[in-house]
């Protein structure tokens, strides 16, 4: 673990980048790591925030530019997870993208926007603030336990 401190923030914007694009990889369990280490929590929500979310610009670019075959084989989005993100997308709307967070459904929401061709501007916001409250939500919680529990 003597990598840690000197990777580590960067580490963060990595993992938080792989999570919304190319693996099928979450990245809560590095920042959980990352805050028991004692590392700065406002640090690594910027680090975890802003690698997600350009992590989901690039899926919107390739909703928007992407054949059928990179959204199946490079991001693993097949017909079945696409059809649901849109019902989900035609249902509730743009502000759908306010989870593009969650496991499963959020990756393909993302694609979804790019492929509806929604306004990059509103689907940049609404995806920022989705991401924003989870890793916010998820240094919150930690640091409360930490505090908790000490």
């Amino acid at each position: 673990m003597h990598f840690l401190p000197e990777y580590s923030y960067f580490s963060m914007f990595l993992m938080g980048f792989l999570a919304s694009t190319l693996l099928p990889v979450g990245s809560e369990w590095l920042l959980i790591a990352l805050l028991i280490k004692g590392l700065d929590p406002f640090w690594l929500l910027v680090c975890a925030t802003s690698g997600n979310f350009l992590g989901a610009c690039l899926t919107y670019v390739v909703g928007l530019y992407g054949s059928d075959l990179t959204m199946k084989k490079i991001f693993k989005i097949d017909e079945k997870k696409r059809a649901r993100a849109e019902a989900i997308f035609d249902k509730y709307g743009t502000m759908s993208l306010l989870f593009s967070w969650l496991p499963v459904i959020g990756d393909p929401l993302c694609l979804v926007g790019g492929i509806m061709r929604m306004s990059f501007p509103k689907y940049a916001v609404l995806v920022f603030i989705g991401k924003l409250i989870r890793y916010a939500g998820t240094v919150w919680a930690v640091n409360h336990g930490i505090n908790y529990f000490s």
